[in-house]
């Protein structure tokens, strides 16, 4: 099969196409015959050197798909109500990037009725990483007040679609005002330019001084002192990356007044289990939405998979909107 190989450690250009033995289907897995790779910040990560493959990974980039099984564990399989020929999309540990891919069974979904395959493989690492740490570790609930930080990410537009859609208020921050009008169009009841005002007042002076109840946070450092200061009474704050440094300080007398919680996660290196778990939460709350149209895929540009290279040097300008996806012929 034709794959993405990182060469070395570097630069987009570090990427180039070339060709690996066809993956096997184990047990509790099945083969994918890949049309659509999505494109994530793990995996800008993982090229640069700096997000190590978990053990037992494929060393390919990648970590969703969209397809056809083509092979895999019949039992599994007809457990979880598929079959050879289903178009799939799937949550992968690495090997998104190449013609074929195997997935655990417990990490499929079905493509939701109407989406495209290029629009499926923009959904289960997004979907999976906001359902665990908005829904499950933050609790968030219909009728509190959400925000979060980069609302035009890929997890950003996620976030903001989902929390709305299950009855939250939602707040994104965004580095322009052309970013922040995207996140109302997406729709946010509140936007916030970061770089024009204090992300921290604003949310504070819109919820008349009550803070807001959940913030997922992608930049941490400075960033979570400033998120203490905005949480309401018992708020949570879920830390999920650590784009602005991995050190910060907090004033634990807040935490302690306000009851505050502040935690985080990373998903990749989740036992399969775990995983499951979430896709069956997905599949049962969420693929609903998506099926009805009150939760869309929102796709910035797609790029042939030989093309990787400029895939990556997009996602690192910052300047896309939603999901950047690969695309194999």
């Amino acid at each position: 099969m034709k794959a993405v190989e990182i060469t070395s450690y570097g630069a987009p250009e570090v990427l180039r196409l070339g060709e690996r033995p066809d993956p096997v289907a184990g047990p509790g897995e099945l083969l994918i015959r890949v049309a659509a790779s999505g494109v994530n910040r793990p995996d800008v990560l993982q090229r640069t050197g700096n997000y190590p493959v978990p053990p037992g990974a494929s060393d390919l980039p990648g970590l969703e798909v969209a397809g056809e099984v083509v092979a895999g564990d019949a039992q599994a399989m007809a457990a979880a109500g598929l079959k050879v020929g289903d178009r799939v999309c799937a949550l992968v540990a690495g090997g998104g990037y190449a013609q074929l891919c195997v997935a655990p069974v417990a990490q499929c979904l079905p493509v939701p009725r109407g989406l495209s395959d290029i629009e499926a493989a923009s959904l289960p690492e997004t979907f999976f990483t906001v359902w665990s740490n908005v829904f499950d570790r933050g609790r968030l609930q219909a009728g509190e007040t959400f925000m979060v930080q980069g609302g035009t990410s890929g997890i950003g537009v996620t976030a903001i679609q989902m929390a709305k859609a299950l009855g939250a208020t939602v707040f994104a921050t965004a580095g322009s005002d052309e970013k922040c009008d995207a996140c109302l169009r997406l729709g946010a009841d509140h936007a916030i330019n970061y770089k024009a005002k204090d992300f921290a007042e604003e949310a504070k002076q819109l919820t008349g001084g009550k803070g807001v109840d959940v913030i997922l946070d992608m930049v941490a450092g400075a960033y979570v002192a400033r998120e203490v200061q905005c949480l309401a009474e018992d708020g949570r704050l879920v830390i999920i990356a650590v784009q602005g440094g991995s050190k910060s300080e907090v004033n634990a007398g807040l935490v302690l007044r306000r009851r505050l919680t502040i935690t985080g996660s990373t998903l990749r290196p989740r036992p399969v289990a775990f995983k499951g778990a979430i896709a069956s939460s997905l599949r049962e709350k969420v693929w609903p939405l998506l099926e009805s149209g009150r939760i869309k895929p929102v796709i910035h540009a797609t790029f042939a998979a030989q093309d990787a290279a400029q895939a990556h040097t997009l996602m690192e300008s910052n300047q896309h909107v939603g999901k950047i996806v690969l695309t194999w012929s």
